[in-house]
Order: structure tokens, then sequence, then C-alpha cells
């Protein structure tokens, strides 16, 4: 079961705050956290993001930039990051990720590319990918989450 999960981009400012955000929304209850490869550590989201969650009713001003440690990985259930070289890059520092480590855009085969220090307008398209990736990974874990749980019954009444 999936409990906990971590969100991987590179400066941690851009891509994750957005998508972290994107899934406390649709997984309420599940453990995130974020991190960068070659994170802004201390740095507030960028101001892009900041404003492109605000317009969706989404406070992320609290967010600042960390660098990955081999103890969030350890700790998450699930892996997600935005491109194929960062899953290397994370597979090859973190052996042990290896199975839970995928992109998130890995169902519908596509990298979220990294809008950093671009207009409004990248911003956007990067945050609708983003959007198809939570979205899928969020269908297929509420999916399992629910196999998962016990079928509940009314009890029966007999009635004379």
């Amino acid at each position: 079961m999936i409990n906990s999960i971590l969100i991987v981009c590179i400066g941690n400012i851009c891509r994750c705050p957005m998508a972290l955000a994107m899934f406390a929304r649709k997984l309420p209850g599940v453990r995130l956290s974020s991190a960068g490869i070659d994170a802004v550590v201390g740095a507030p989201a960028d101001p892009h993001a900041i404003e492109l969650m605000r317009r969706r009713g989404i406070d992320i001003d609290a967010h600042r930039g960390q660098q990955l440690r081999a103890w969030h990985c350890e700790a998450a259930d699930l892996i997600l990051v935005m491109d194929l070289p960062q899953k290397q890059f994370i597979e090859k520092h973190y052996p042990t990720t290896r199975g839970k480590l995928f992109r998130l855009g890995e169902y519908g085969r596509f990298d979220i590319f990294d809008p950093y220090q671009k207009d409004l307008g990248e911003f956007e398209r990067c945050l609708a990918l983003i959007d198809q990736g939570v979205g899928e990974w969020s269908a297929r874990i509420e999916a399992s989450r629910s196999a998962r749980r016990p079928a509940t019954h009314d009890p029966v009444q007999i009635t004379q």
C-alpha cells in the first residue's frame, strides 16, 4: 500500500511544489514530500508556480526547497521524478529505490520539462503535464486502496 510519496525534480522550486500541491488535493491522508537533485535549498517556490497554484485555490507559499538525501528515498513508498535522466541519476546514486521509482508521466510515457526561468505560459504547459501525471497516479493509487479495503455490508435485518 502506498502511504508516502516523494516527488523529485532538480531545484525543488518549480515542478515539485506544484505536483505536491496537486497530490495533496487528490490523495488526502498520504504523506507527501519533495526534494531536488540539485536543490535551491531554502528557496521558496517560483513565483509563477505560486501564482498558478493560487489560481487553483492552493497556497504553496510555505514551500522551501530541500536537497534529496538517502533518507528521503528510504522513507517513501513511491518516488516520482519528472524525467528519465532524473530517474537514471537516482537509480545510480540510490540503488535501493529500484521498484518504487517512476516518472510522474510514466503511464502516459512522457517527461515533464523544467519551466525554470521561463514565462508563465511555459509554467502553464508544465502544469498541464503535471496535472495529467498526478491524475493518472492518483487514480491508480486510489484503485489499489479500494481493492484492499474489506467490503462492508449492511447488517441483515429480519422482520417477522
